[in-house]
């Protein structure tokens, strides 16, 4: 018998009630059809992250298979052509399939239950979203297995890439793989962008949104302005170029190679703070928790996120010094690349100011936030260096950029994101990562990282040009190459330790209970994994720290129906209640036309009638898509004090 009082035990079996009447209302269908019309937030952000990873796995493979070949000169192992395909290969997929969807997927998942919502803002175009990306995953890679893989590096530099050096397809699978991943994260960035204004918790007004929410929406805004660019210049403009003999960029016909260059920039240096600012987003929290502490500087770090991406889109011409680009122009691009680093000089000081005033436990999520302190300084003094026009023109296309480049994305993004995984492992699985092993991964990847990249930069300060397949004995290039291959496969056996130790946590793994780390933000108020519905009622948030700074039990909101998917909508400032909105079920048709854009964007490059095609049977779908929307809408009558009827969602 139990000894709570009568009234309490009343009101546990109420919720679970509730509970049990929400996810038979909230979670996807069982069985192969329910798996293909899933929308659910977090089934969709989980596949997104699965995925992304295994993108990661691919292009880490093409990554040693690279070092392999360079381990000693005059290899044989890799011939040029294939050796063309893997480099661009690798790139594009570590750009585009795994970077940028992997901090978007982490945002689709957590973003919702960091605010206290229910869901995504719209969860059919969540899944339409990543039925592109695998369209364009699957076009990548089986045009690789096929010898049609892209080999003109990831930029795609013209007159290279134009029909006049490359023949064939190759080309055009990539421009349109850019296509796939282009429409995948702008459906991702809208849906953000809605569920932060219009979907916070009650209460939750602009000046108590999470960093990492912050970090989140300010990319979502990014990937606005930025996606568009290269989206044009590779869909339309180079297509062209090489479909239908446009001259977009062949100079003999009045065309400019220089444009390709400041379109792809202009999407290509903002895609590096894209995939950074999430990473930074991440760290935040992991400090915050492990600190017992607020993080200092609340408001100069969402600021600072703020200005870093203003300052992104006024930085690419510092990938074109070597081109003749005005002195002035240089000399204020020169200046933009160098005061970029100020913002994320004051977040990297409030995280130290944190970690002084706070008692830090040194757990594995945050052995990678030091990790990541150490290499991405190391890279960030790079990048100044390289911000200088006398010096960039020397080290321009050598292995020093590619050091610098990678010590970046690694130190940037790749540690933090490791240090994100052990942090929300838990969240997504229940179940903690083993510790012993987390700590063995970090060591691996931290060493095999400098080890493979530092004499990177010596080999390029000796000379040593980025894109080459072999070189001769005579160059002395060869010890270092060979310590590069070492740290390499370093590097990948401290991946394997890692997809161990989570194939092992997520079947037999400790159960972590639902806020192992006694952290502060929603996301941890509900249960670990969260069910399909995220909270039973609504949460109502007082304070930036809602878990910490609430002395009695969550305030929560009721009143929303159980019945159907419906969610609560709140004022854009402030987060006051405004109305009610009523989430899709799942559907078909999100997949149907995704497969249709596959159509349209492939068939493009074989034949124009398939554009046709693609086009007619993709206005199909959406006629059912839109039909189907106003299906799900249940109104009725109501009737108000005067007597009159009036509809009501």
């Amino acid at each position: 018998m139990s000894n709570l009082p009568v009234a309490q035990l009343l009101v546990e079996a109420d919720v679970a009630r509730e509970a049990a009447a929400l996810d038979a209302t909230w979670r996807d269908k069982s069985g192969v059809w329910g798996w293909l019309c899933a929308v659910e937030q977090k089934t969709i952000a989980r596949r997104y992250i699965i995925t992304t990873f295994l993108m990661f796995l691919a292009g880490g493979m093409e990554a040693a298979l690279m070092r392999l070949q360079l381990a000693r000169p005059e290899n044989a192992l890799i011939g040029p052509d294939r050796y063309n395909q893997l480099f661009t290969v690798h790139g594009t997929t570590m750009m585009f399939l795994f970077a940028v969807p992997m901090m978007q997927a982490m945002g689709l998942y957590l973003v919702p239950l960091m605010v206290g919502a229910r869901s995504i803002a719209f969860p059919r175009l969540n899944a339409f979203g990543y039925w592109n990306y695998v369209v364009g995953v699957v076009f990548l890679y089986v045009s690789l297995f096929i010898n049609m893989g892209p080999d003109t590096g990831w930029t795609a530099y013209v007159p290279l890439s134009g029909p006049a050096y490359s023949p064939g397809h190759r080309v055009d699978v990539w421009a349109q793989v850019v296509t796939f991943t282009e429409i995948s994260a702008l459906c991702g960035a809208v849906n953000l962008i809605v569920t932060v204004f219009k979907m916070r918790a009650p209460g939750m007004s602009l000046n108590r949104i999470p960093v990492f929410v912050w970090a989140q929406l300010v990319v979502a805004f990014m990937i606005v302005f930025a996606m568009p660019a290269v989206a044009t210049g590779s869909t339309l403009m180079l297509a062209l170029d090489r479909a239908v003999n446009t001259h977009w960029f062949n100079p003999a016909e009045g065309g400019d190679a220089l444009l390709w260059q400041h379109i792809f920039w202009f999407f290509g240096h903002p895609e590096v703070y894209i995939i950074f600012l999430p990473a930074i987003g991440m760290i935040t929290p992991i400090v915050e928790t492990f600190c017992r502490r607020a993080v200092f500087g609340y408001t100069a770090m969402v600021m600072a996120n703020i200005t870093t991406a203003f300052f992104a889109f006024g930085l690419w011409v510092h990938h074109m010094f070597a081109t003749p680009i005005p002195e002035l122009g240089q000399s204020l691009f020169t200046a933009a690349s160098m005061v970029i680093a100020v913002p994320t000089g004051i977040q990297i000081f409030c995280w130290i100011a944190t970690l002084w005033g706070g008692r830090p436990r040194l757990t594995v999520p945050m052995l990678f936030v030091l990790g990541f302190l150490f290499t991405f300084i190391n890279g960030g003094i790079t990048g100044v260096m390289l911000a200088s026009v006398a010096f960039d023109k020397e080290a321009h296309d050598t292995f020093f950029v590619v050091a610098h480049l990678h010590y970046v994305l690694i130190g940037g993004g790749l540690m933090p994101l490791f240090g994100a995984f052990y942090f929300w492992f838990p969240k997504l699985t229940g179940r903690l990562l083993n510790t012993a092993l987390g700590k063995l991964h970090f060591w691996l990847f931290v060493i095999g990282t400098n080890v493979t990249f530092f004499p990177m930069h010596i080999l390029g300060l000796n000379g040593m040009p980025r894109r080459i397949y072999t070189y001769a004995e005579t160059t002395g290039w060869g010890t270092l190459n060979m310590l590069a291959t070492v740290g390499a496969l370093t590097i990948a056996l401290s991946v394997l330790v890692f997809l161990i130790n989570a194939v092992r946590s997520w079947f037999s793994g400790e159960h972590a209970g639902d806020n192992p780390w006694d952290a502060a933000g929603l996301e941890w108020a509900t249960t670990s994994p969260p069910p399909s519905y995220n909270f039973v009622h609504t949460p109502v948030v007082r304070s930036r720290h809602p878990l910490w700074e609430t002395t009695v039990e969550q305030p929560v909101v009721t009143g929303l129906r159980s019945d159907r998917r419906e969610i609560l909508l709140t004022t854009t400032f402030d987060a006051q209640p405004d109305s009610r909105h009523v989430g899709p079920d799942g559907s078909i048709w999100p997949l149907y036309v995704a497969l249709c854009m596959g159509l349209l964007f492939i068939g493009s490059i074989f034949s124009p009638y398939s554009v046709l095609a693609g086009i007619g049977i993709s206005l199909i779908g959406l006629f059912f898509w839109g039909w189907q929307s106003t299906q799900d809408v249940e109104v009725e009558r109501v009737a108000l004090p005067d007597g009159r009827m009036v509809d009501r969602l």
